[in-house]
């Protein structure tokens, strides 16, 4: 089995008739999914998704993808291809088309048109977009791109056939097998068995749920839950949802018509994302349930239901504006019941936990996946993805979308079903593989990094500012300031030790100054008069005394003056 090493070099040129996959995202996180296809000098790429930031990015709003590796070849680019209309799959798009605004873009209708909005709301001019659907076919350069219907968490989505020179490649995007879906589209197996029986030379495929036994629940099942819920709640229901969750939206609609509510929307984007749903067609909302927000409140709290962003403890979102009591005007009161309808992204456990904490303090009835089955995930467990091995049969196989622990899974089921080991290829974010001659292995790696969105500046925040901000949130601060007369090197005022985010009262560093002076004294006695040379012997005495007595690592900030 192929995987990738710290060590590997830059990729030699591609070969003549060869395919190169290039990951930019994706492999080794779940969200921020862009994938380059270069093929006789032409570049293709499949997604172009952001991450959202976890506790250990302080400051920060959005991840991007790298857009470095391709950045001066991207009048070579023919199409940006979009699976579906997530966030960690469009999210980037609008940053990308900063770079070369008239990238032609690719999506099935709902993609498309959440896509338009958000161009919009960047101020970015519409490019030319071209509508697909499944079953249909579309060229550019030397890239022929079938289409084909998949199940997921929203709809429209769709996996898409990639046809070169190089062979075959069936990307299934975000996908599972749900045989009961809210909207009847299925993923279509009929179609994968096809390709299987024509031949797929890579198969990539998510890997999200691969460590997952079994088969997807059903969204059918939750709607009995829901109505459970929704009887036995006596004021009034909170749901929080993703945003763009169409049928998870359509589910609480009709149990609040069920049960004699009204329902509204709160949050931006969810106000958004449904009036664009609705428009096209995909969510039904049944007459008068819906009001505004600020009307419900007129209504007794046991007709009334709130559809809410931020079940992932988004901090400016509506739910957590909710849980700290500070939302203009939705105020949470003892009985009411808030709904998670949504999964935890692996990283978002803190942040939710701190909303159901808030929640609960109020005295509202939290209800999550955790105690009841208010949410099934949009992709595929290990039983659907061993079937899909088996029908599609692949030559070569490379997992993508999840963590290392995911994708090494879905790598495990995929020799389980006969793949030779040796032609099912891990690979992480900038790891290049190559499909040569009908056999894909790696191929080296190019640079490839997070790139921070901190407020209107973007990737201005490097990795080595990000580590300087976790050890201010976590361990403090300390400036300390000294002043040597410049022709004796003894020191003339200080030390002067101020502490943030680490302790109240300065005094515990009394403690230290003598020592401070005796550093610098014993520096100068042995020669050394430059000021850069004494702050260092500073920062290592102090260094070495705040870790020993305080068991902390503060940023320390040394400045010796000469006077």
């Amino acid at each position: 089995m192929s995987h990738p090493h710290p060590e590997l070099s830059t990729p030699a040129p591609l070969a003549k008739g060869a395919l190169r996959v290039i990951p930019l995202g994706g492999l080794g996180e779940v969200g921020r999914n862009m994938t380059v296809f270069e093929y006789d000098g032409r570049l293709l790429i499949v997604d172009c998704g952001v991450l959202f930031p976890e506790d250990h990015h302080p400051g920060v709003d959005l991840i991007l993808p790298d857009f470095e590796p391709i950045r001066d070849r991207l009048e070579q680019v023919e199409a940006l291809v979009l699976t579906h209309g997530h966030e960690d799959h469009i999210g980037a798009t609008p940053y990308l088309l900063r770079e070369r605004g008239d990238i032609p873009l690719v999506g099935s209708e709902l993609t498309l048109a959440l896509l338009g909005s958000k161009l919009r709301e960047h101020r970015l001019k519409e490019t030319t977009h071209h509508l697909v659907k499944e079953g249909e076919t579309i060229t550019f350069g030397p890239f022929v791109l079938e289409f084909i219907a998949v199940n997921h968490s929203i709809p429209d989505a769709l996996a898409v056939v990639i046809r070169t020179g190089a062979g075959v490649v069936l990307h299934t995007g975000d996908f599972k097998m749900d045989q009961l879906p809210l909207d009847g589209r299925i993923t279509d197996l009929n179609e994968f068995a096809r390709l299987g029986d024509e031949g797929v030379d890579l198969f990539m495929t998510d890997s999200t749920n691969a460590e997952v036994p079994g088969f997807t629940t059903h969204e059918k099942d939750i709607s009995p839950v829901l109505d459970r819920v929704f009887a036995k709640s006596e004021k009034r229901i909170i749901v929080a949802s993703f945003a763009s969750h169409v049928h998870r939206v359509q589910q609480v609609l009709d149990a609040a018509v069920a049960h004699g509510r009204k329902a509204a929307y709160v949050g931006r984007s969810m106000v958004r994302n449904m009036a664009i749903a609705k428009d096209l067609g995909y969510l039904h909302v049944p007459p008068g349930v819906l009001v505004d927000a600020k009307d419900l409140a007129d209504l007794p709290a046991d007709r009334q239901v709130l559809i809410s962003t931020g079940s992932q403890g988004e901090p400016l979102s509506a739910l957590s504006r909710i849980a700290q009591r500070s939302h203009a005007f939705v105020h949470l009161e003892e009985g009411d019941t808030v709904v998670l309808a949504s999964s935890l992204i692996p990283g978002n456990e803190n942040a939710v936990f701190r909303v159901i904490n808030g929640l609960s303090r109020w005295g509202a009835h939290v209800v999550h996946k955790g105690n009841a089955l208010v949410h099934v995930s949009g992709h595929a467990s290990a039983g659907e993805l061993l079937y899909c091995y088996n029908v599609v049969r692949p030559r070569n196989v490379l997992p993508i979308h999840g963590e290392i622990r995911h994708m090494r899974a879905n790598a495990d089921l995929a020799v389980a079903t006969g793949v030779p080991r040796d032609r099912v290829v891990i690979a992480e974010d900038g790891v290049v593989v190559d499909l040569v001659d009908g056999v894909a292995s790696i191929a080296g790696k190019v640079d490839c990094g997070y790139v921070f969105v901190d407020g209107t500046t973007i990737g201005e925040v490097s990795e080595s500012s990000m580590k300087d901000r976790r050890i201010l949130g976590e361990e403090g601060f300390l400036s300390v300031i000294v002043v040597v007369d410049s022709v004796t090197g003894k020191v003339s005022s200080g030390p002067e030790i101020h502490a943030r985010g680490f302790a109240e009262d300065d005094s515990i560093f009394d403690a230290i100054k003598p020592g401070i002076v005796d550093a610098i004294d014993q520096a100068v006695a042995e020669g050394t008069t430059d000021p850069y040379q004494l702050q260092q012997t500073v920062r290592r005495v102090v260094g070495r005394w705040v870790n020993k007595a305080h068991r902390r690592r503060p940023m320390i900030i040394p400045v010796v003056i000469e006077a």
